[in-house]
């Protein structure tokens, strides 16, 4: 066979192309996991920022105040802010409501829970977020998205009982009504945030405005600005200046979680977004938030690591985030709204 015959051989290019197709999935599973790591440094800053006494409020508008700025300069590679800035004043209200809820209520509760317990605790626990978003479709949509697939739903009630008995671990059998309000607060972020973000695409929706994930979060970063300047004001009242270490603890917060891992997470389901299965395993990896936060927690904080029903209830929510990244790669059709609509939500 001649040689240019076989440098153009069929099964030679696709071969080719399997290998670099592999080695496309397994870099965006690393870029899951590494995001999973910038992620669970929400929990383990929040709470060293709160077991060394910094107020709860200025945790939550530090670092919302410093990631604007920092989310600048990734603009002029993500679209720009001209789009934003067209998108804001044409319809303010919209919002201005999906940022009160998605960011300001979300990161003040999980702020103000981040005193209840180890890291591990609360970052296992906001892991209902997963499946949160898929809760919330049947009041937010009017379409085929409302409807919620029995197997996912399943799963959610899974990740649920893992979370409760993480909690119940966690008090050696028992809630006392202060853990409740705390497991409150985190479930109640946990449905927040992938909520105000599904109003948001579903009111760009409506409107026709195409922005992506770096500019939809520089957008609510910015119109939430009021709202944390009104927060900084209570805390100072409350609470007097906040001490350089909890600047400094917010601002790690803000360049890891907002950051280094939006950014890691965003490109790794992009470059797997034609993929289901791929894009699927890159969700999945949020399972090993809760173990980056047992290790971290561990390392830098002296916690104790979780223990009979808490361990077992951190194993259930693992298995429960897997299963559901499963289910959602099955789903897929050829829907792609009825995709979003199943797709993990992801905050921290």
């Amino acid at each position: 066979m001649p040689e240019s015959a076989a440098r153009d051989d069929p099964a030679d290019d696709t071969a080719a192309a399997e290998r670099q197709a592999r080695r496309l999935r397994l870099a965006a599973v690393g870029m899951g996991v590494a995001a999973a790591l910038f992620f669970t440094m929400t929990y383990v800053l929040n709470r060293a920022s709160a077991s060394s006494g910094g107020h709860w409020a200025w945790t939550a508008c530090l670092r919302y105040l410093i990631t604007l700025p920092l989310l600048w300069p990734l603009l002029r590679w993500q679209g720009g802010a001209a789009p934003v800035w067209r998108a804001i004043r044409a319809h303010p209200g919209p919002w201005l409501g999906c940022a009160a809820l998605g960011f300001v209520l979300f990161y003040m509760l999980l702020s103000w829970a981040a005193s209840s317990g180890p890291s591990w605790l609360i970052a296992g626990s906001f892991q209902f977020t997963v499946i949160a978003g898929m809760l919330c479709a049947p009041f937010i949509y009017r379409d085929a998205r409302r409807r919620i697939p029995p197997a996912a739903l399943a799963v959610g009630v899974l990740i649920l009982c893992g979370v409760l008995l993480m909690q119940v671990g966690h008090a050696q059998g028992r809630l006392d009504p202060a853990a409740w309000l705390a497991l409150a607060c985190v479930l109640g972020a946990a449905v927040l945030f992938p909520l105000g973000n599904r109003l948001l695409l579903l009111h760009l929706e409506r409107t026709g405005e195409a922005l992506n994930a770096t500019q939809r979060v520089f957008g609510m970063t910015l119109v939430s600005q009021p709202l944390w300047w009104l927060l900084a004001l209570w805390a100072w009242q409350q609470a007097g200046p906040p001490p350089g270490g909890q600047v400094l603890l917010a601002a790690g917060v803000a360049v890891s979680a907002g950051i280094i891992a939006a950014v890691l997470f965003f490109q790794a389901t992009g470059m797997v977004r034609d993929n289901p299965t791929a894009l699927g395993a890159v969700e999945a990896m949020q399972a090993s938030e809760l173990l980056f936060a047992v290790l971290l927690g561990m390392l830098l904080l002296g916690e104790a690591a979780p223990r009979g029903l808490a361990l077992w209830g951190g194993v259930v929510v693992s298995i429960g985030i897997v299963l559901f990244a499963w289910v959602a790669a099955r789903s897929v059709g050829h829907d792609p709204r009825q995709v979003k609509a199943l797709r993990t939500d992801v905050g921290g």
